[in-house]
């Protein structure tokens, strides 16, 4: 923890203000003034980062690499002043200067490196491993651009570039010095020597790999751990245009284009084959520039290369960087000169893959002629993997040439990333039990059963620091009123607080805290939309990643009818409601930006009807982001976790709801089954088809989406409104969602859950009527959540995996 006083920072900050602009404080703009305290904080955070890297040198402890292609990190100072124990310090002196240090923390750009899930989980995982004194680094791309800034442009989704560095980035370092070469295309020349082959990568298109390097501050224990994020440069920055013919200059320009294109923006299109071999050098380039990164330190510190798996753990979160495997064993065959029995026994050793998802579009394949074009020598120890391993199942599935076929890493023309992940770890996990049960026993079954050690779970978690002290200080300051602070190093204290949310007085002050934090959503929402939100209504939220199994359509189809039923007895005894969507859709998934559209033209017919406006709004939040989350989950009665049962993973916005005090809806898929389990069924509203029921229509069929369409009156009239010119003049606006729920036989059984959805829904309605017993069940639900931080996830992959040492000094 930093030990600062009031006078030295203000004094700290005046110099570093007057030597950044030569100027006094009061004659400078806000931006002026963000990037003086940002310069400032980093000067106390370097000194702690130069200790924490020594110390990891000098005691050899063991180093975990997280390898991700998204790290969603948002804003990052008021997790810095936080995790230093300076935010009050801050806070007081800037105001001395009157500076409001929130209007600070909005100028903050949120950094672009991720889309959803997947990213955020990275950022509180690096966050938690700091925390615990783990020696933990993040491997991953410094995008130039994110994935993309959303507009709502006539209620469609318009994508625009996400230009997050055009102000400079004041947390990052380059380090040019540490810069790595990447090696692609060419070919691979064989030759004997010695007894031995050896193999040399020629005629190859080098791009140079360039680390940026960002502190990761731990809370309130002096360690600051490094997220490396690499940005592809030409080898030759600067050269001679006057000496080059114009041809030459042509295909210098080429090559330029081409390499930065790399670090240029997070997952390019790939519908077509530019785009998925970008994808795929993208892949290649960060995970070789941080594999050469890691053995090249080692080996700087004495490190035998032959007990590397004892000192450094290299965990690939998702298929993304499988390419870790062959990189490896490159580096150590070539390089090291070691046999490939015992690269092999290293590698395997050193690296572990979780898996985030059963669905076959994220199950990455790349067509073998693209994989060998681009990366040769990568692609000879990848049929090499496979050779040895698929000897392995023919001894074993002598005949069965359908398994081996499925098993195989190479099959079918195409390289199996899934498989290779497999294959090449010691750890293959999943994220919930639901999630981890399915890959074990139906889509990675086969794998399971020849390697049932490999697989374990470890349910994801949030970090508490950002989403419930951060971003709602509130709450975090009733929870140390009531049961002190010792759930800031120890989560699941957070358990004592059950006994206060069933008194009273502490429900009442948890409405008060709910309401406080709505007024604050509602002031951001007025300022960006000039939309008035009604802050006694019931906020019921669904906002995450736009995708046909995250079920927006089910939601949708249940405002559409409650708008039904409202305009036929507007006097109907319900709670207000305001229905609060956000959420980007990938750019060339059409169905999703129709859902977009659909929830807009939803938004503009019931809101614009003074018919049911009292009692019903709909609001679409356009550029759903990490910083407009931690205004909106604070303030969250109803949380919305609907996707089809066995589709997602886990999730980890539930998580942080649930933390945050709201009252989850959900069906029994992911964590929220865990949830369930932690707080009691009378604390959460389920509803919707089990796993078992889900599985056998998928197995065995039998699901008819139309014969519901025609049997259920209220899913006939509510799905033909979306082509009868109710939300669109164009009658024809909205038949790809309808196609998809009849035509195409409703592949999510948004149709199937419909009733199931109204009755949970009609039961959130009556318990929100008896404000005591409803912040008695927020209560219980925030008391339960401790189980479900990053704190706890990280140390079992800490112990359980990675084989890391956990030292928790201070706690």
């Amino acid at each position: 923890m930093l030990t600062l006083e009031k006078e030295t920072f203000k004094k700290a900050y005046e110099n570093k203000y007057k030597n950044l602009h030569g100027q006094e404080i009061n004659e400078g703009s806000n931006s002026q003034k963000y990037e003086a305290l940002g310069s400032l904080i980093k000067d106390y955070v370097i000194r702690i980062w130069m200790n924490t890297n020594k110390n990891y040198n000098i005691t050899g402890e063991k180093q975990v690499y997280y390898f991700s292609m998204e790290f969603l990190l948002g804003r990052l100072l008021g997790d810095v002043l936080l995790n230093l124990g300076i935010m009050d310090v801050c806070r007081d002196a800037l105001a001395d200067f009157n500076i409001d240090l929130r209007e600070l923390e909005e100028l903050e750009q949120d950094q672009g490196l991720g889309n959803g899930g997947l990213g955020r989980l990275a950022a509180c995982f690096l966050d938690s491993m700091a925390s615990l004194n783990i020696a933990g680094n993040g491997c991953g791309i410094r995008y130039k651009y994110g994935f993309f800034e959303q507009k709502i442009i006539d209620g469609k989704q318009v994508e625009v570039s996400d230009n997050w560095l055009k102000e400079g980035n004041v947390w990052e370092r380059k380090k040019i010095n540490k810069a790595e070469i990447v090696k692609f295309g060419g070919e691979v020349k064989v030759q004997e020597l010695n007894g031995n082959l050896t193999f040399t990568h020629v005629n190859y298109e080098p791009i140079l790999a360039v680390p940026y390097d960002t502190p990761i501050v731990g809370y309130e224990n002096d360690v600051a751990n490094t997220l490396r994020l690499w940005s592809a440069e030409t080898v030759y920055n600067d050269f001679d245009y006057s000496s080059f013919n114009r041809g030459e200059l042509l295909k210098a320009i080429e090559y330029k284009n081409s390499v930065e294109s790399i670090s240029q923006i997070l997952y390019p299109e790939d519908s077509f084959y530019e785009g998925k071999i970008l994808r795929l050098k993208q892949q290649y380039f960060f995970v070789s520039a941080g594999i050469q990164s890691i053995i090249r330190h080692f080996k700087k510190y004495g490190g035998n290369i032959k007990l590397l798996d004892e000192k450094i753990a290299v965990h690939i979160n998702d298929t993304h960087p499988t390419l870790a495997i062959p990189e490896l064993m490159r580096i150590l065959m070539d390089d090291e000169e070691l046999s490939w029995e015992e690269a092999w026994r290293i590698t395997t050793n050193s690296i572990s893959y979780t898996n985030h998802t059963i669905l076959a579009e994220a199950l990455e394949k790349w067509p073998i002629e693209m994989f060998t074009k681009l990366l040769p020598r990568i692609y000879m120890i990848v049929k090499e993997i496979n050779r040895v391993y698929c000897e392995k199942l023919n001894a074993k599935y002598e005949g069965q040439s359908d398994k081996i076929n499925r098993m195989a890493i190479l099959a079918d023309g195409q390289v199996k990333m899934a498989n290779l992940a497999v294959v090449g770890s010691h750890s293959v996990n999943g994220v919930a039990k639901l999630h981890t049960e399915i890959l074990k026993k139906e889509e990675m079954k086969d794998l399971y059963y020849l390697y049932p050690n490999k697989f374990n779970n470890k349910t994801n978690g949030i970090t508490h620091r950002r989403w419930l002290l951060k971003s709602n200080q509130e709450l975090a300051s009733l929870l140390m009123e009531t049961i002190g602070d010792s759930f800031i190093k120890h989560p699941t204290d957070l358990i004592y607080f059950e006994k206060y949310a069933k008194e009273k007085g502490v429900q009442e002050e948890l409405n008060r805290v709910k309401i406080k934090n709505k007024q604050r959503l509602a002031k951001r929402v007025f300022n960006k939309t000039g939309i008035v939100m009604n802050i006694d209504s019931i906020f019921d939220v669904h906002v995450k990643r736009i995708h046909a199994y995250k079920r927006q359509t089910l939601n949708c189809l249940r405002i559409m009818h409650l708008y039904n039923q409202l305009k036929a007895n507007p006097s109907l005894d319900i709670n207000p409601r305001t229905f609060i969507f956000a959420g980007k859709a990938a750019p060339g998934y059409y169905l999703a930006k129709n859902v977009i559209e659909l929830i807009n033209c939803i938004a503009d017919t019931v809101n614009n009807d003074p018919r049911v406006n009292q009692k019903l709004n709909v609001i679409f939040l356009e550029n759903y982001k990490v910083s407009l989350a931690e205004d909106i989950i604070p303030a969250t009665d109803l949380s919305e976790q609907i996707s089809t049962t066995t589709k997602e993973a886990s999730g980890t916005s539930n998580m942080k709801f649930m933390m945050n005090g709201a009252v989850t809806i959900a069906t029994l898929d992911g964590a929220n089954i865990e949830i369930k389990d932690e707080v009691g069924e009378e604390n959460i509203v389920i509803f919707g088809m089990t796993a078992i029921e889900v599985l056998n229509y998928l197995q065995n069929g039998g699901y008819s989406s139309i014969g519901i369409y025609n049997e259920n009156k209220r899913v006939n009239r509510v799905v033909g409104d979306l082509i009868n010119g109710t939300y669109h003049k164009d009658k024809d606006r909205f038949k790809s969602i309808y196609d998809n729920l009849i035509t195409y036989n409703d592949e999510f059984f948004v149709l199937k859950d419909f009733d199931a959805y109204l009755a949970a829904q009609d039961k959130v309605d009556m318990l929100y009527r008896d404000m005591h017993n409803w912040q008695k069940i927020c209560g219980i639900n925030v008391a339960h959540s401790g189980i479900f931080s990053s704190d706890r996830t990280i140390q079992q992959y800490a112990t359980g995996i990675w084989g890391s040492e956990l030292i928790y000094k201070n706690l």
